[in-house]
């Protein structure tokens, strides 16, 4: 039996992230993409994502940024778009928030646009109104528990 020499085998390369500290260039839309922020992720390498020039548009996440690249809720991406398909795209790039910063200081991005908060998409606070009390009594209580 050989033995092995390396140290360790795709698992303990998943753990690092070597372009981390790496500065990249910023990257500006072209003919045929558009900014997003994305609202909902909904699994198998797809999202939706409300896109600035006023759409929301099915996304696909393509392999190069799949299982390497993080999307979550809220990031602002740059979307590939479809000759043949409007309601669809594919995410080329995630910009990080001090990208997004700088492409909104340049006025890329409507001044509406929030880069760090987490977007939820729902109206209104659902989570005001609820009160908890103590409705039921110790007494109570132990009867449910001999009951049983």
């Amino acid at each position: 039996m050989p033995k092995n020499k390396g140290k360790g085998g795709k698992n303990r390369r998943r753990g690092k992230n070597e372009n981390e500290t790496e500065k990249r260039e910023l990257v500006f839309k072209e003919d045929g993409q558009e900014y997003a922020q994305v609202t909902k992720m909904l699994g198998n390498g797809r999202l939706e994502a409300m896109c600035f020039d006023g759409s929301k548009r099915l996304c696909h996440i393509r392999g190069k940024l799949r299982k390497k690249v993080w999307i979550n809720q809220g990031d602002i991406i740059l979307i590939g778009l479809r000759d043949y398909q409007d309601a669809k795209g594919d995410v080329i790039l995630k910009y990080t928030p001090d990208e997004a910063r700088n492409l909104k200081t340049y006025g890329e991005f409507p001044e509406s646009v929030r880069i760090n908060d987490t977007v939820t998409f729902v109206d209104g606070d659902l989570d005001e109104d609820i009160e908890f009390g103590d409705d039921v009594s110790d007494d109570e209580e132990g009867d449910l528990v001999d009951n049983i």
